[in-house]
């Protein structure tokens, strides 16, 4: 299958354990929750309220609000303006945001 994004081939790299909606993954801690979505290839993070229309990371710099997921019970963070950290759990949103 092909993606879309695909890691370069660096050195070695300390890595952290990411749960992507039950699925754990391996990422460098560099990378943002976005970019670990879509490596992992997830490209939808959540749907629309209105048509249950999937959306998922899009400008990659934090304008569009189309990759808002649940982080570790809190939602509506933005996936591509937060860096991984070990243990975190990521979550798709369904529908209509949430309050915390």
């Amino acid at each position: 299958m092909s993606t879309l994004f695909e890691s370069l081939a660096t050195g070695p790299t300390p890595m952290v354990s990411v749960d992507l909606d039950g699925t754990l993954r391996r990422v460098p801690p560099h990378y943002t929750v976005a970019a670990a979505l879509l490596e992992s290839g997830l490209a939808a993070c959540r749907t629309t309220p209105v048509s249950g229309a999937p959306r998922g990371p899009f400008c990659m710099m934090g304008v569009c609000f189309d990759c808002l997921v649940e982080i570790d019970g809190v939602p509506n963070v933005q996936a591509c303006m937060t860096r991984v950290r070990d243990g975190m759990r990521v979550r798709a949103m369904d529908g209509r945001a949430r309050l915390a």
